[in-house]
């Protein structure tokens, strides 16, 4: 092809979709029928089916590799390991799909796993698979009413689950909670639990996932092919404004962007040990599976990210050999708030991603001198929507301290004004695609006429996917992200990303994190922001004054706050993001939905009935 730059490669790949996706599927050697044309039908964005007359079978794909070989490697919170080759995921992947077969599930049924990371979470997600049948999941952290508001939605015939889980150093029993989900959901006709705790027996009602690897020895997989757009993933969106929508992710669409990614963007070789810090209630933890398509390894961590100490991941990120090693920007900034240092070397690590929320420059700094200084730190950012990454890294261009690298292969990624109109360089607009990807949902769950579907995303722009974030292009063709477009904050009218605030006050050394929302003031929008301060640190004038003259220095004087108040926690989804939404509902009186949707949702009663927002 002749493209000796990332750029122009890039422009070529979003200028020639057919030809473009024909060589991702030859280059990655995805497994399956590849007939027909790639897009018949680009023109039309909110419409596009990629591969129509394609089939395949992800699993097939996941488990080309056999053999002695170390597939999987798991560490927990207690420093518990195991590993499992090639032929071992193989052989629970068949007894898997044979109990699945044994009790009905055929394909396009549901099963749903609430689950922590573990590696029986990865051998049913790959068995339901198998069989064609849906897979969706959550973390064990979320509450009772919360799994049965997603789970309900979509009547799964099967539920697997654990006898519980730890974190922090906290047990988590689950068994008592298993009986409602299942009398709720009465699609269920079969519990599985994996004994992960072994601290109660197994009630007589549910199966033992032992007993299934007993029961059904493991024969030779046969993997049936289905078409490409057939339904894999049900993911949730975070659901802090209602109940979760129901988002259903095609199995070749997800299958050759995660290849893409993984093979193209992140430099992932056969061999190689891939680690993402992720639950199961993430769309990272679909992204790390796919990593053995690519002939790669993965690693998994169960527990807190900080127990039994701050550098546990770096410990084991040494010790197993990782070359990729994803988690969140709120982990990196911890480990740079209290001064981390990691005595290993990370010899095999090249390359270190971050998401969830903007990686701010000084943590880039941070990384380089403190974790490893000839690392590739690639700062990603996409979503549950696209269960993958519209911005991403390359190893063909340098990284800028704060800057996401650039838009993935494929994805023409643009930057628009409130009239659809494409904005200069170095402006705010609102993130774009305006070519069709193979990894768009293939709808929504329960979603008549896709009307949800045209509303989250075609509604804002005609045939153009507005997908709700706030960024700019920058001078090296890269790309800052500045928060979710609904929680932007607008006083006087002009438009501020919560994440330039955060930015700021995350340079001063008290402030652990920082929320911003904008409150309704005298016919104005007025920024309050609330501050988590480390242990035994006050909130007092000296304080506010040097917060205030930070960000008034570094940003301008509408981003400061008109008030900043101290509180003892911010709520955050399950997934760790800033629950801004749900804090300026409270502060306004609104009530919020789907309480469940976080992960603390006790912290927002701090927020409501502040005198200081009264004056």
């Amino acid at each position: 092809m002749g493209h000796n730059t990332y750029p122009a490669l890039h422009t070529w790949s979003c200028d020639n979709t057919n030809e473009f996706w024909k060589n991702v599927w030859d280059f990655c050697e995805v497994i399956g029928d590849r007939i027909g044309v790639p897009c018949a039908n680009a023109s039309l964005m909110e419409s596009t089916r990629f591969f129509e007359q394609s089939q395949l079978n992800v699993a097939e794909n996941l488990l080309r590799r056999t053999g002695s070989d170390t597939a999987i490697t798991f560490w927990n919170e207690s420093l518990e390991k195991c590993t499992l080759s090639f032929d071992d995921l193989h052989a629970q992947v068949s007894s898997m799909s044979q109990f699945l077969t044994a009790n009905g599930v055929t394909s396009g049924d549901r099963v749903a796993g609430y689950l922590p990371n573990l590696p029986e979470t990865i051998i049913a997600m790959i068995a339901t698979a198998s069989i064609g049948a849906i897979w969706s999941s959550c973390s064990p952290d979320f509450g009772t009413q919360s799994v049965c508001d997603r789970f309900a939605q979509i009547t799964p015939k099967i539920l697997i689950t654990v006898d519980g889980y730890t974190y922090a150093g906290k047990r988590h029993e689950l068994l008592d909670k298993i009986p409602t989900i299942k009398n709720y959901i009465s699609s269920i006709t079969a519990v599985v639990i994996i004994p992960y705790l072994n601290t109660a027996p197994i009630p007589d009602e549910f199966t033992c996932y032992k007993t299934i690897l007993k029961t059904y020895p493991p024969k030779p997989l046969v993997f049936e092919r289905f078409p490409f757009n057939h339904p894999l993933l049900i993911l949730f969106s975070s659901g802090t404004t209602g109940i979760p929508k129901c988002i259903i992710h095609g199995a070749g669409g997800t299958l050759i962007q995660h290849m893409k990614e993984h093979q193209l963007q992140c430099n992932v070789k056969p061999y190689d040990k891939v680690f993402y810090y992720t639950t199961c209630g993430w769309m990272m933890w679909n992204w790390l599976v796919s990593a053995l398509a690519s002939n790669a390894s993965l690693v998994l961590f169960e527990g807190s990210p900080m127990h039994p100490t701050p550098g546990v991941l770096m410990d084991m990120a040494q010790d197993v050999g990782v070359t990729l090693f994803g988690t969140s920007a709120k982990y990196l900034n911890s480990l740079s708030k209290m001064n981390f240092t990691t005595t290993h070397e990370l010899p095999k690590l090249r390359t270190i991603t971050s998401t969830g929320s903007p990686l701010s420059p000084e943590t880039f700094d941070y990384v380089y001198s403190d974790i490893k200084s000839d690392v590739h730190l690639a700062s990603i950012a996409g979503g549950t929507d696209i269960v993958s990454c519209f911005l991403i890294g390359n190893v063909m261009q340098p990284v800028y301290r704060g800057e996401l690298q650039g838009a993935g292969l494929g994805h023409k990624i643009e930057v628009f004004d409130d009239n659809g109109v494409v904005v200069p360089n170095k402006t705010q607009g609102e993130l774009v695609c305006t070519v069709p990807f193979p990894s768009q949902p293939i709808g929504f769950w329960n979603d008549t006429n896709n009307q949800k579907y045209h509303n989250s995303y075609f509604s804002r722009f005609n045939n153009v996917w507005h997908h709700g974030d706030r960024i700019q292009h920058t001078m090296h063709g890269g790309y800052i992200i500045h928060g979710r477009s609904d929680t932007v904050l607008n006083p006087g009218g002009v438009r501020i990303g919560t994440a330039e605030i955060y930015r700021q006050v995350e340079q001063i050394a008290e402030v652990i994190e920082s929320l911003a929302v904008g409150q309704e003031w005298q016919d104005d929008i007025r920024i309050i922001l609330f501050v988590m301060l480390k242990p035994g640190v006050v909130l007092d004038d000296n304080l506010i004054g040097r917060v205030k003259t930070q960000i008034r220095n570094e940003t301008t004087p509408r981003h400061v706050p008109a008030k900043i108040i101290q509180v003892a926690d911010l709520p955050r989804t399950k997934n760790g993001k800033l629950a801004e939404i749900a804090v300026r509902n409270v502060i306004h009186g609104i009530e919020n939905t789907n309480l469940a949707a976080l992960a603390n949702p006790e912290s927002l009663e701090a927020f409501r009935g502040l005198a200081e927002l009264n004056i």
